[in-house]
């Protein structure tokens, strides 16, 4: 099996899959290291907000999520114990893609995992990365396989971080185990099938020590997403003794916010809730990082903006574009020469994009939590309910951070005509 390549991915969620369908499509040899089995149902959301439309045409699987999403969606709510505000959701100024939709992670993902399969990347699934060493131009990963237990150690100049932010590496899993506090967020979701949420409608639940939202996605099946304080759960739990996590949390939601009562009374849970957490919020991008991180490796924004995604996907959109560029302009300099200028050149951008949409998304997190914060935010938004409306606009739901790049040609065009058309063979020979 080939061993050596011109990129490593860690993590073949939308981010990873993303670039190595970008860097595979621009002639680079790619190994995609994925530690789960596809298709696989996540607690990370389901939401692609309309920006990242065109870019999933342009990512090879636009048709097919047409074909299969959700809705589109055109309105958002708030929602907090009875009382509700409704506006509008911006439209996005593609006329072919002006509202966003929902698509399950287990068809999403499978779907970008095997367009990157197709263009000639190595997919390893299930393996899980052991060790990541080196420096930037010559990075070694050692990865097991999941069914044999086989050790294999992967070569590359370029290595690229796309785990989850619940899944660290190892040298990273000490930091996770830190001792937890009552503030930490946990998060929950669930599918429902026959609940009664209308079509197009995007709740956003604001309730004692938690957020969370609702979707219909795919096959008709409503999402219900929430982060909820662990003391306040705990405090929920101790009431229900016995009860599992997931049934106390829903009946809480039913019981705190009538929106959620009216939508899923009645319907059937299909399956276990999903849990994982906490939360880290926050920019995980840092100077002196050898490996480019995309996705939630570099960055997390609380999910009651729902952003995750386009984060995910344009974060990955971003580093190839600068990977690709910074290594043709200076195909004469050292690797580390050339990573390190893309290194700085991609932070300086991510922050840019990003930075705003974190900021933000703590803001609202932090009011709806608190029942005062959260009663002067529906009071605000029953006054100015345009204020929704404006809000998704100001958490990039409408605006693709390679607008500036693509113009009017369309994303389409700038992959077949500029930085990602194939410009050389690959570093390290053929594909396998």
């Amino acid at each position: 099996m080939q061993t050596r390549f011109d990129a490593l991915i860690v993590g073949a969620g939308p981010a990873g899959s993303s670039a190595a369908i970008l860097l595979a499509n621009a002639g680079w040899s790619v190994a995609l290291i994925e530690k789960q089995g596809f298709p696989r149902r996540k607690v990370c959301g389901e939401c692609v907000a309309a920006s990242n439309l065109p870019l999933l045409d342009a990512l090879g699987i636009g048709d097919d999520f047409g074909r299969q999403a959700g809705p589109e969606l055109k309105r958002v709510a708030l929602m907090r114990g009875r009382q509700s505000v409704w506006a509008d959701l911006p439209p996005a100024a593609d006329p072919g893609h002006r509202w966003g939709r929902a698509l399950g992670r287990e068809t999403l993902d499978t779907l970008l995992l095997e367009r990157a399969r197709a263009l000639g990347a190595l997919v390893l699934q299930p393996w899980t990365v052991q060790e990541v060493r080196g420096a930037a131009g010559d990075h070694h990963c050692t990865v097991r396989e999941a069914a044999s237990g086989q050790l294999m150690t992967l070569h590359a100049p370029v290595a690229i971080l796309a785990h989850g932010s619940w899944e660290p590496l190892p040298a990273e899993r000490a930091a996770k185990r830190a001792v937890r506090s009552g503030s930490d967020l946990l998060a929950f979701k669930a599918n429902f099938s026959d609940a009664r949420l209308a079509a197009g409608l995007l709740p956003v639940l604001a309730f004692d020590g938690g957020y969370g939202g609702m979707v219909q996605a795919d096959g008709g099946l409503v999402t219900l997403a929430c982060c909820i304080r662990a003391d306040r759960l705990d405090s929920l739990r101790r009431a229900a003794p016995g009860k599992a996590a997931g049934e106390v949390l829903e009946r809480m939601l039913k019981r705190e916010c009538t929106g959620v009562g009216e939508a899923v009374d009645g319907a059937l849970r299909c399956g276990p809730w999903l849990a994982s957490g906490p939360l880290r919020p926050g920019v995980r991008l840092r100077r002196g990082d050898q490996a480019f991180r995309i996705g939630n490796a570099a960055g997390e924004a609380h999910p009651i903006i729902g952003e995750g995604m386009s984060m995910a996907l344009q974060s990955a959109w971003l580093l190839c574009s600068h990977l690709e560029c910074a290594r043709r302009q200076r195909a004469g300099a050292a690797q580390a020469t050339w990573q390190r200028e893309a290194h700085k050149c991609y932070a300086a951008e991510w922050r840019h994009h990003f930075g705003p949409r974190l900021r933000l998304a703590a803001g609202l997190a932090n009011l709806a939590m608190r029942p005062a914060g959260a009663a002067s935010m529906m009071a605000m938004f029953k006054h100015f309910p345009n204020l929704l409306t404006r809000g998704a606009i100001w958490s990039g739901k409408v605006r693709d951070v390679t607008d500036a790049r693509t113009l009017a040609a369309g994303l389409h065009r700038r992959l077949e005509q500029t930085a990602f058309r194939p410009l050389h063979k690959p570093l390290t020979g053929d594909h396998p």
